[in-house]
């Protein structure tokens, strides 16, 4: 009996669900059953490996009558690394779009993302998507199946769609579990902090209080919710400012500075996860975001609301493992130097990595004459491109003792500020600037080895520095940028996932379920007792997906593992 299975929600409500051969094509007859939940348990759903159209569609639904599924592939995800591969990012990338492309028709566009609903209910009024027949959806499938075949490194760029496939199941488990929280300790918080709530839903009388001391430095009432407000009225002062931000106004001498200040955090903390985020965004004990895997170009997670990857520390008080319950939250040491190290196969670089010992230490031991601080800014520098000023010294500094991984970031500048495609280690591309179609097809030349078999705006994705298609066409040297961060931040962005897969498995048959993460952090919520055992997990699903995304390596990937009762105490 085979355990590969190709599935198809119908647009009654049943589905459609056939097997499929090793070579990907159908092996049987297309059967179409009444419920969507029998349908998949009665062909094993822990070890099927499940091909269906988009993960979001089907596996919530699953998850609901407690199925978990093992192994999927998803279409739509497949796509959007396919068209990205070939130059052709942004094109639309369900399973329609993908059938209308390969039969020369019409291409639909894709449905608008919806909004994140607070109280998780669906909307009567949520775009449904096209309803792609299974034989159709089974024939997009080998589609892409040869399309992979094509691409330059076609066993990296599998391993990309599957890592991306099993992502796709991880965020869809980690917003069924919630993140655990207190929503009796949050309040608690937000009084300590910001004092009472007046009625009517004004400022809380802390930040009442703080707006009273600036207008009484200025002089005259200002408002220092308003950024314009205040310039004007730090203007009238004598003292000239661009913008409010703490950087630019922390060193002023001028007594409006330090209640400003206070009120801009206290102001963040209300606005971005005051009152009204409690009620929206908590329900049943749990904080309830909606995660987004492959949410950026960079392939880093998103939150499609509640601002989860931006949560104060303070806030993180609310946070607290269920009784008897611990949460064991790890965090990937120096991720982006250590997989510098790994794409570019310096030996230098790969040798410090691979050390038990700091590793900005070592780079600072090497060519820092031990300052430790001096190697940071220089490593970062060269991920990041801060090559001008004390930047550019430091580069020349590292660049002597690390050469080849100098080398690798500065081709993927140059490739990006020619307009050409430059891709992560597993295939993940940076699309082209708007206008570059010539170059499109033009792989970057990066050196590959071969490879075995202002906060003062709260958002939800976090500080990143994912680039915008477009953008480059009007600024070469800012794609440059971006492309010199993309091949390492996102090449950390693939093996984060294969850690996640990795870890997924490991965690079969515990009670201990993953409940969120964030670029360089995941947090496990388990039974006290199996807290130790998910610790170990952790450092082996680490090493796994370290040799499963670079090849056997010196690289080291640590963790630095706590386990806690409340997430604040985690740092």
């Amino acid at each position: 009996m085979t355990d590969r299975w190709a599935l198809a929600p119908a647009e009654d409500g049943g589905v459609e669900v056939a097997p499929l051969g090793v070579d990907g094509v159908l092996a049987g007859p297309v059967v179409r059953e009444g419920d969507l939940a029998e349908a998949v348990r009665r062909r094993g759903a822990e070890v099927g490996r499940w091909v269906w159209g988009a993960t979001a569609e089907v596996y919530p639904r699953l998850l609901a009558e407690g199925i978990r599924v093992e192994r999927c592939y998803d279409v739509e995800d497949a796509e959007a690394l396919l068209l990205g591969h070939e130059g052709r990012l942004g094109e639309p990338r369900s399973a329609a779009a993908a059938l209308a492309r390969l039969r020369r028709a019409p291409v639909p566009a894709d449905p608008p993302l919806r909004a994140a609903d607070p109280g998780g209910q669906p909307s009567l009024f949520e775009p449904r998507p096209v309803h792609v027949p299974l034989a159709d959806l089974v024939e997009v499938y080998a589609d892409q199946q040869r399309r992979h075949d094509a691409t330059a490194h076609p066993e990296r760029m599998r391993l990309l769609t599957a890592a991306e496939s099993a992502g796709m199941l991880v965020a869809a488990e980690m917003n069924r579990a919630g993140l655990p929280w207190r929503a009796d300790v949050h309040r608690e918080v937000l009084h300590e902090m910001l004092g009472e709530r007046y009625p009517g839903g004004g400022e809380p009388r802390r930040l009442a209080e703080l707006a009273d001391e600036v207008s009484r430095a200025f002089g005259r009432r200002v408002r220092p919710d308003l950024p314009a407000d205040v310039v004007k009225a730090f203007a009238q002062a004598g003292v000239r400012v661009r913008s409010t931000r703490r950087w630019e106004i922390e060193a002023l001498d001028h007594p409006a500075v330090k209640p400003l200040l206070a009120y801009k955090k206290l102001y963040r903390i209300w606005v971005a996860h005051g009152w009204s985020w409690l009620q929206d965004w908590v329900r049943d004990g749990r904080f309830r975001p909606e995660f987004l895997a492959h949410g950026t170009v960079t392939g880093r997670w998103v939150t499609n609301g509640g601002g989860a990857l931006q949560i104060p520390k303070v806030i993180r008080r609310a946070c607290v493992a269920d009784p008897g319950w611990r949460l064991v939250v790890a965090d990937a040491d120096q991720m982006e130097p250590r997989v510098l190290a790994a794409i570019s196969r310096d030996p230098g670089l790969m040798e410090v990595a691979g050390r038990p010992t700091d590793l900005y230490q070592s780079v600072s031991d090497r060519a820092f004459s031990g300052d430790r601080a001096q190697a940071k800014l220089a490593v970062l520098g060269a991920v990041y491109g801060q090559t001008s000023g004390d930047g550019l010294k430091n580069l020349a500094a590292l660049r002597r003792r690390f050469p080849r991984a100098v080398r690798y970031v500065d081709d993927a500048a140059r490739a990006g500020e020619e307009g050409r495609l430059v891709r992560t280690w597993l295939g993940r591309t940076c699309p082209p600037a708007a206008g570059d179609s010539d170059a499109a097809g033009e792989e970057a030349g990066l050196p590959q080895a071969a490879a075995p078999d202002d906060p003062d705006q709260p958002h939800d994705q976090g500080q990143t520095s994912d680039w915008v298609p477009g953008y480059a066409s009007t600024n070469s040297r800012a794609r440059g940028r971006f492309a010199r961060n993309f091949v390492v931040q996102g090449s950390a962005a693939d093996w984060t996932l294969l850690l996640l897969a990795a870890l997924r498995r490991a965690l079969t048959g515990m009670a201990a379920e993953l409940v969120f993460f964030q670029h360089d952090e995941v947090i496990v919520h388990c039974p006290a007792e199996e807290a130790e055992a998910v610790v170990v997990a952790i450092r082996e699903a680490s090493e796994l997906s370290g040799r499963l995304t670079f090849g056997e390596t010196p690289v080291r990937f640590p963790f630095t593992t706590a386990v806690v009762e409340c997430y604040a105490d985690a740092k």
